[in-house]
């Protein structure tokens, strides 16, 4: 098959369009045909791309981890998927990914690809969707009436963000850049920050939560703007514990993990018209060095994706 392979540590300039062998099944595994593959700028920073979870070295390694696809097989023990269907998902960061014609994936990650999307779009959704639903939902406990402040409102991960805590009822405040202030308007935020022309804490405070997609500085200025028992929760760095524990209030750190039944109720939610998913660039497989230099450049509104098939 045709993959994307990195087979030392780098940038965008490690990334081979190469022939590479086509997957081997695990027992519960899925092989999935890829038609589309979004990619995530800073996984080729991440250890799991080049080693196994027991920290052995695993390269050549193929990146990309959200996809959508049909399953050309399955092994003799897995009955959670059929042949032929329509599925997304999210697969294990120390696996081999899915910037390739075939991935092998743990058929229980599986989902049924919502209906009302084709599959470019549907690669877009699983870690950007299922990273926003379990930091506001499983880590954060948003509930209706609370307010929340979400940095990065208009990036992949946060206009799914932005539109869940709308859904939820919760009032919603959000940091942009001014050509993105009327999108995340129209995903659902109440108030839009400028983050370029003023600082956050002297517009906002008393929120109950706060989702940092940033990190650095924009972290460490975050613990000001809750209120006693609220938490901040991010994906880039854990929040110091001394000083949320100084401040009452409660500081997590996850790294996203594929979730079937999330993803499942992510895609009634697409199919109901209540989420939208946004893509920002389509490249093919053989441009993915390309697609990675857009991605570190940053302020994609939405995903950037492979296209493989199709």
């Amino acid at each position: 098959m045709k993959a994307i392979r990195v087979h030392e540590r780098g940038g965008p300039e490690v990334l081979i369009y190469e022939d590479a062998p086509r997957p081997m099944l695990l027992p519960g595994d899925a092989l999935v045909r890829v038609y589309a593959s979004a990619i995530t700028k800073d996984e080729l920073t991440w250890d799991p791309t080049y080693q196994t979870e027991a920290g052995e070295p695993r390269t050549p390694s193929i990146p990309g981890h959200e996809f959508s696809g049909v399953v050309e097989e399955l092994a003799l023990d897995t009955k959670a998927r059929k042949i032929g269907q329509e599925v997304y998902g999210l697969a294990s960061f120390y696996r081999n990914g899915s910037a390739a014609e075939f991935i092998a994936v743990r058929a229980d990650d599986l989902a049924a690809k919502p209906k009302t999307l084709d599959h470019v779009q549907a690669a877009a959704v699983p870690l950007a969707a299922l990273t926003a639903w379990q930091a506001l939902f499983s880590h954060a406990m948003l509930t209706r009436g609370q307010r929340v402040l979400i940095h990065g409102g208009a990036g992949g991960v946060g206009s799914f963000a932005v539109q869940m805590a709308n859904w939820v009822e919760a009032s919603v405040i959000t940091t942009a850049a001014a050509n993105n202030h009327d999108f995340v308007r129209q995903l659902g935020a109440h108030e839009v920050i400028n983050y370029a022309k003023a600082r956050f804490e002297d517009e906002v405070s008393d929120v109950n939560v706060v989702f940092d997609t940033i990190g650095g500085d924009t972290l460490e200025r975050s613990y000001g703007v809750l209120r006693q028992g609220g938490t901040l929760v991010s994906i880039v760095e854990p929040p110091s514990a001394e000083k949320a524990k100084a401040r009452g209030i409660n500081g997590k750190f996850f790294i996203v993990e594929p979730n079937r039944a999330q993803l499942e109720e992510i895609g009634r939610q697409i199919d109901s018209g209540r989420l939208r998913a946004f893509v920002d660039t389509v490249l093919p497989l053989e441009q993915a060095r390309q697609a990675f230099e857009q991605g570190l450049k940053g302020h994609s509104r939405g995903k950037i994706v492979l296209r493989i098939a199709g």
